[in-house]
């Protein structure tokens, strides 16, 4: 809590501050160092080896999520519903699964439509963080990183056990506390890269809540900027969130000293960018899907460090519909913003 009283410390006084990763503007809507002056043309605009568009920002879709739709049915089902395609399709996988599928590695390489892959992958529910960090499976990451360079040299995102907060067991020898996550993430990822796989690019996604980045052990989590490349976040909109500023800034009463996960991001990894890996509207939000949608399309720019927007599209979520066209007009104004210039500006390059 140390840190985290410091950082709003210089939010409230208005000031930069120097983080891991270099220094930036702590305003919203200040470019930030991800964030390059404005090129003139579509033609100027690039990619990074990091992945990080120079214009606007990647759209992209967890599709038709818990239907049991295989992905390249959803994304081109969902692709035709929004009547726009998508720049990144978030997949799930889990222990031995070997990855990317068949399906996914034909959605990357489709010529007419390239899209870049953000694989999520959970590596095991039977061992803890602290045995995977001992080399507990060791043999399942080498075996694959070496299907990883056999069938897929392109560059994916890659997050690890997404969303640990809840995951924590703060006893001690527990195995699962915030240090074990941070070391099984770093030995993930280093033994990735032992055996080969050069092609991954890492985020480190947190859920995005008040309650869990008030604890005392949460800024513990991280891994380290050499085994991170994109920080992410993944909040949703309820009953308490009416636009996209509420979105990505979510604060509670009773944490009155967070103060929100765009502003936290922005002081703690000035120079990384933010990937929003998944975020969806219930039914039960602040304000009806379509004027939400509306809010995303007219602040977006207020947030310069956001390089990828990664919508969750499921009838069936845990906590409710996200489903984009519940009806018409939602779908008409999901259309809007899909097709917004900031999210169509960089070209996904091609394998």
């Amino acid at each position: 809590m140390i840190l985290l009283i410091g950082l709003v410390a210089v939010l409230v006084a208005g000031l930069g501050l120097t983080g891991c990763s270099g220094t930036a503007d702590t305003r919203e809507g200040v470019a930030s160092p991800v964030d390059p002056k404005p090129r003139k043309g579509k033609a100027a605009c690039t990619v990074t080896d990091k992945l990080i568009p120079s214009c606007g920002a990647w759209w992209g879709m967890a599709p038709e999520i818990f239907t049991g739709v295989p992905v390249d049915q959803a994304i081109r089902s969902a692709e035709q519903r929004m009547s726009t395609h998508a720049d990144v399709v978030h997949v799930y996988h889990r222990t031995s699964e070997l990855f990317p599928t068949d399906r996914e590695i034909r959605l990357a390489r489709d010529p007419a439509r390239p899209r870049l892959l953000l694989i999520n992958w959970k590596p095991s529910f039977d061992h803890t963080w602290a045995e995977i960090a001992g080399g507990a499976l060791d043999h399942r990451i080498d075996r694959l990183a070496a299907y990883i360079r056999r069938t897929f040299p392109e560059r994916f995102f890659l997050t690890i056990h997404h969303e640990p907060e809840n995951d924590v067991r703060a006893g001690q020898g527990s195995g699962m506390q915030a240090a074990d996550y941070a070391a099984m993430y770093r030995h993930v990822v280093l033994r990735l890269r032992e055996k080969g796989v050069k092609n991954a690019v890492t985020v480190m996604t947190y859920m995005g809540a008040p309650n869990w980045a008030a604890k005392a052990w949460f800024e513990e989590l991280y891994p380290g900027d050499d085994v991170v490349d994109w920080v992410a976040m993944d909040p949703y909109a309820d009953s308490d969130v009416r636009d996209f500023a509420g979105l990505v800034n979510k604060t509670r009463p009773d944490f009155p000293r967070w103060p929100g996960f765009y502003r936290w991001m922005q002081l703690r990894f000035p120079g990384k960018p933010v990937m929003v890996a998944e975020w969806g509207v219930f039914e039960d939000a602040g304000s009806p899907k379509g004027a939400f949608y509306h809010s995303v399309r007219t602040q977006i720019r207020n947030y310069p460090q956001i390089k990828a927007l990664i919508y969750f599209d499921s009838p069936q979520a845990p906590r409710g519909n996200t489903s984009f066209d519940t009806e018409p007009t939602t779908g008409r104004a999901f259309t809007t913003l899909a097709r917004d210039p900031h999210f169509r500006s960089t070209r996904v390059p091609l394998p």
